[in-house]
């Protein structure tokens, strides 16, 4: 009989063991062991939650005519409204939606609309000690115009003083320590029709702006503000403030403007009788406006394809005139002033610049085309050195142009040497100024002058020497309908000229003035430099130049103002406008 083999049992069964519980089951297991009391506290500060919730939006429009209210009690002469204001108990924010801004005085159209205001707590200023806010303005649109700019000029309160800053701590009980603008738009609109000025895509960030006061230039906050203009340019300007200083806020930074479409500011310079068509600004430089003194250093200053005018109209005072003698006074003041420094480094200018002068009879337009002009080191401080000017162009379209200069900053008035040749101008293109100055025209002939003045203390030395060539004064065919006195003065302009020619191949007629005397305005009035040109161009050029020539018609030659050009003087001053004394000379000769 066979045997059976069992297999021996274990002297221990194995328990068997219960599958590990997850983590939702051993929180669940937790929740059944809290209290009744934790469960019940839990669900009240979650109800009180959404009560508080619940209530944010429940006072919203209390709160809003509230804060409509206090904004309006703080602005003088403008008028906020508000659609809707909303005030976050989590975050202790407030968020204001369509803001609107009137001037009280012009309220059609709006000057301002806000889309969103937001005001919260500057959290991490907390670390720091400080309870302050930030405010940001999202979407902003200024709108302003002429009659917005005139009406603030009239009121007798000044822009600082109209509640800004106390307008938005009724929105936001706390001093503002961050500004945040984004993707703002500003226009400007001269008048109905005209092309407004626009800058849009504007962003500005000012940080800690609330900084303990700070010693004099020290800048302890930061500011960056950078926007489109006229949609192709590009504004920058980054640096630093101390919003705290006082007697105003101060700031040191660097500015950049690229590619500023200059026909667009056309219809703001109308007012001041300039008109411009055309041109490209380009600018680099710093700035610093201290408690006590302001500097403006310009690194470069291009203005590319210019096409500009002045319209000169002797008329009674405007405003406007008022506006730019007042400058004028102002650029007298700031010449050697040891809290002022303007400097500019390299100014660069082509196209063409014009003089309109509607004040003769006729009328008259002289200008210089294909104009390059360089100034460099252009400074209101003696003590930077004397500033240089070299030009090129042609006169009336035609005459070849050279023009140097050098300007000396001086608390007694102008201080300049001037060197300038034009050769060849076509006269048929000065008709009207002919017309207007020597009553003629002429129908054939060239025009040349050279000069060289120098001017300081108050005093001018120089002369002026005019050339007129190949000039003809009549012709029939054109001047058929001219009465016969007319003609006859005309017939004795071109046979007078035909005598007086110089007996060399270039047949010239030429007078020389000579200028000296005391430049200054009635009484013994100090002009600037600006002034000073401008009667030099006005009293020398236009005063000496025809009427000299009409006198050395009427005195054969030898009138007392010029003589012919003969054996006693060369027919031409064959010097380069580049031999203007250099800066080491001239001041040997002071």
């Amino acid at each position: 009989m066979a045997q059976v083999w069992r297999v021996p049992e274990p002297e221990h069964v194995p328990q068997s063991r219960r599958p590990e519980r997850g983590l939702l089951d051993r929180l669940l297991a937790a929740f059944r062991r809290l209290s009744r009391w934790v469960l019940w506290t839990a669900a009240a500060i979650a109800g009180l939650l959404m009560l508080v919730w619940i209530l944010s939006y429940a006072i919203e429009g209390p709160l809003t005519r509230y804060m409509q209210r206090s904004v309006n009690q703080r602005l003088k002469g403008y008028t906020a409204s508000l659609e809707r204001a909303h005030f976050n108990p989590f975050s202790l924010s407030v968020t204001l939606y369509g803001v609107g801004l009137v001037q009280d005085a012009h309220p059609d159209p709006a000057i301002a609309r806000f889309p969103n205001i937001w005001a919260d707590l500057e959290w991490s200023s907390l670390l720091h000690g400080r309870v302050v806010a930030k405010f940001e303005f999202t979407d902003p649109v200024v709108y302003l115009d002429r009659n917005h700019f005139e009406q603030e000029a009239k009121d007798p309160t000044p822009v600082s003083e109209h509640g800004w800053q106390e307008a938005l701590e009724a929105i936001y009980p706390l001093k503002m320590n961050l500004f945040r603008v984004r993707n703002g738009t500003i226009t400007y609109v001269e008048r109905g029709g005209t092309r407004p000025l626009e800058l849009k895509g504007l962003t500005i960030e000012a940080r800690n702006v609330r900084n303990v006061r700070s010693p004099d230039r020290e800048y302890p906050s930061s500011v960056r503000v950078e926007t489109s203009v006229f949609d192709h340019g590009r504004a920058v300007v980054d640096g630093r403030a101390d919003f705290m200083a006082v007697p105003h806020v101060t700031f040191k930074g660097d500015a950049r403007l690229d590619e500023i479409v200059l026909d667009y500011f056309a219809p703001v310079l109308e007012r001041y009788h300039v008109i411009v068509r055309k041109g490209v600004l380009a600018a680099a430089g710093s700035v610093e406006y201290g408690r006590d003194f302001q500097t403006v250093h310009l690194k470069t200053l291009a203005v590319t394809g210019l096409d500009a005018d002045y319209d000169y109209r002797a008329a009674a005072p405007k405003p406007e005139q008022a506006v730019v003698e007042k400058a004028t006074e102002k650029a007298a003041d700031v010449s050697n002033a040891p809290d002022t420094m303007l400097r500019a480094d390299d100014i660069r200018l082509t196209g063409r610049l014009g003089l309109i002068n509607r004040s003769a009879t006729p009328a008259y337009r002289v200008f210089f085309s294909n104009i390059d002009l360089s100034v460099k080191n252009f400074s209101n401080h003696f003590s930077e050195g004397p500033a240089t000017a070299r030009m090129t162009g042609k006169f009336m379209g035609s005459g070849r142009t050279q023009v140097a200069a050098a300007f000396r900053p001086e608390t007694k008035g102008p201080d300049f040497d001037l060197d300038v040749r034009i050769d060849d101008t076509d006269m048929t293109t000065m008709n009207d100024l002919l017309r207007a100055y020597g009553k003629f025209d002429v129908v054939r002939g060239l025009f040349s002058v050279y000069t060289q003045l120098k001017i300081q203390n108050q005093q001018v030395d120089g002369y002026i020497k005019p050339f007129f060539r190949d000039l003809k004064a009549y012709d029939r065919r054109q001047d058929a309908e001219k009465s016969r006195f007319r003609k006859l003065y005309e017939k004795l302009v071109g046979g007078v000229s035909k005598i007086l020619e110089n007996r060399t191949i270039r047949k010239e007629v030429a007078t020389k003035t000579t200028i000296h005397g005391e430049v200054g305005g009635a009484g013994g009035t100090k002009v600037n430099t600006g002034q000073a040109l401008v009667n030099l161009v006005s009293n020398a050029f236009f005063r000496a130049i025809l009427p000299g020539f009409d006198a050395e018609l009427r005195g054969g030659g030898r009138g007392e103002i010029g003589g012919q050009v003969g054996k006693e003087q060369p027919a031409h001053v064959d010097r380069p406008a580049g031999e203007v004394m250099p800066p080491a000379k001239a001041q040997s000769r002071r």
